[in-house]
């Protein structure tokens, strides 16, 4: 990934939600989150950057599980024709099921989606839009 790709994830998921201020965005420190341009970005929009130390994979254990459950639930149980196919299954997953219907422990066993409606500020997993481009190659027919 280059900092072209994550500010395009970025702006996507930016323009998905009625108001960025506070909302925290949790990454690692790969170069392409440290970019200048990324930073600047997220300065303007109000959004906090959180990183994770170095070494540590715990900083980063929510969006680990979800990798986890998109592999598990999505991924490895399907052939996809084309790379343009795994995009749309995988933002399907994400936005229909991750967001929409799935309940989480740590949401008082809410949907994402819900605890978004309600004006909570919460990150919903579809403004991860790097999420898609995390997982391994799915598999092409």
């Amino acid at each position: 990934m280059d900092t072209a790709l994550v500010l395009k994830a970025i702006k996507n998921a930016c323009n998905a939600v009625r108001n960025t201020l506070g909302i925290v965005l949790h990454t690692d420190q790969g170069s392409q989150y440290m970019s200048t341009e990324f930073e600047q970005y997220l300065k303007i929009r109000g959004i906090v950057h959180s990183t994770s130390r170095k070494g540590c994979p715990y900083d980063n254990v929510c969006i680990e599980s979800l990798h986890a459950s998109l592999k598990k639930e999505e991924v490895y149980t399907k052939r996809y024709r084309n790379y343009e196919e795994a995009q749309l299954n995988l933002f399907e997953y994400i936005e229909g099921w991750c967001n929409r219907r799935r309940l989480y422990s740590s949401l008082g066993y809410q949907m994402p989606d819900e605890v978004y409606q309600n004006g909570s500020l919460i990150i919903r997993h579809s403004l991860l839009f790097t999420v898609p481009l995390c997982v391994p190659i799915p598999k092409i027919v």
